[in-house]
């Protein structure tokens, strides 16, 4: 097996630069960083994994994790799966700092930073879909500071990785279940929670381009609750007053236990279909209920325990992701499956 000494030798350069390119720490040329990943692949060489694991448990390894959405019950489930994770990361002597933010690009800029002065070297963030967000993110992977992306994504950023669900595959299900679960003019209102949140726009997009195929179905309006159940009781009540076709709805995120009471207090509304997603308290209530016919699940547990998994391997032993778009899978329940 080849070794890193060997490959030092082979390429002209130290083993410190080796070490370097290996570990993606830059401050190597370009054209050395190449000639010895050419020497890397030719000799098939491959870490001493149990070695660098020791060696990081010297290190005292901080990954941080910054998640949206305060109040949101949804991501009470991805903390346990952080949580699940750092008690086995502590055993590396890695410990894992943890931040949540409302939907604000300066509060997500500041936890960054929060975590940055705490000497965090790798992060697991739910990002604001902001170019702000984007460049810091992008400024954190040139410093060598890995960036994996968990249940929202942002785009053409430098991050290692993506762990959560195939949000456009998801509202294309969402539109299915409505196609299948109404009959007759469906008139949609959709209840959404940022446009500055990628996974919440991706939802629509995808539930708008299979909907555009059921000329029976049309999109009424669209408001944004910022996962807030109050202001969704207000904006759900007020679709509901201002446009009284309205049978169906569609949660593309939180507020569903608000815009689920407007619903339960406006007249007569015995065949409203509602598609949500997630099951938290409140939508298992409403199910059971039988006001909310379906909802579209996207394993938290594994989006806060799966990025935590990636960036230690990353960091400990340079391997990349096998896959840079890491989907959960679509589970989707009714009260008789709940």
């Amino acid at each position: 097996m080849a070794t890193i000494k060997e490959i030092a030798t082979l390429a002209g350069v130290s083993r410190g630069t080796v070490d370097r390119v290996l570990n993606h720490r830059g401050d190597v040329n370009p054209q050395t960083e190449e000639k010895i990943m050419q020497i890397v692949r030719d000799l098939d060489y491959k870490p001493n994994k149990a070695g660098i694991v020791l060696a990081a448990q010297k290190k005292n390894l901080k990954l941080g994790v910054i998640l949206l959405g305060v109040g949101n019950p949804f991501f009470d489930d991805v903390l346990l799966g952080v949580r699940e994770k750092e008690q086995e990361l502590a055993g590396y002597n890695c410990s894992v700092l943890i931040r949540q933010t409302e939907y604000s690009l300066q509060q997500q800029l500041d936890a960054i930073d929060s975590l940055l002065a705490e000497g965090i070297g790798g992060l697991a963030i739910s990002p604001y879909n902001d170019n702000a967000v984007r460049e810091k993110i992008d400024s954190l992977c040139e410093q060598g500071i890995p960036v994996v992306t968990l249940n929202t994504d942002i785009e053409n950023s430098s991050r290692l990785a993506y762990v959560g669900s195939n949000f456009y595959r998801s509202g294309e299900t969402a539109a299915g279940l409505m196609r299948l679960m109404t009959k007759g003019e469906v008139r949609v209102g959709i209840v959404s929670g940022s446009r500055n949140i990628l996974c919440h726009t991706e939802r629509i997009a995808g539930f708008s381009h299979t909907i555009a195929s059921c000329p029976n179905i049309r999109i009424v309006d669209t408001v944004n609750n910022n996962d807030d159940d109050q202001v969704s009781f207000a904006l759900t009540k007020k679709l509901l007053a201002d446009h009284p076709e309205i049978n169906a709805f569609y949660f593309t995120a939180g507020g569903v236990y608000g815009g689920c009471q407007a619903i339960e207090t406006s007249a007569e509304k015995n065949d409203m279909v509602v598609i949500t997603n997630d099951i938290v308290p409140k939508t298992r209530e409403y199910m059971q209920k039988g006001l909310i016919a379906a909802t579209i699940c996207q394993q938290p547990f594994q989006q806060g325990f799966q990025p935590l998994t990636l960036l230690f391997t990353y960091l400990t032993t340079g391997e990349i992701p096998a896959l840079e778009n890491n989907y959960v899978d679509v589970d989707i329940r009714i009260r008789e499956n709940l």
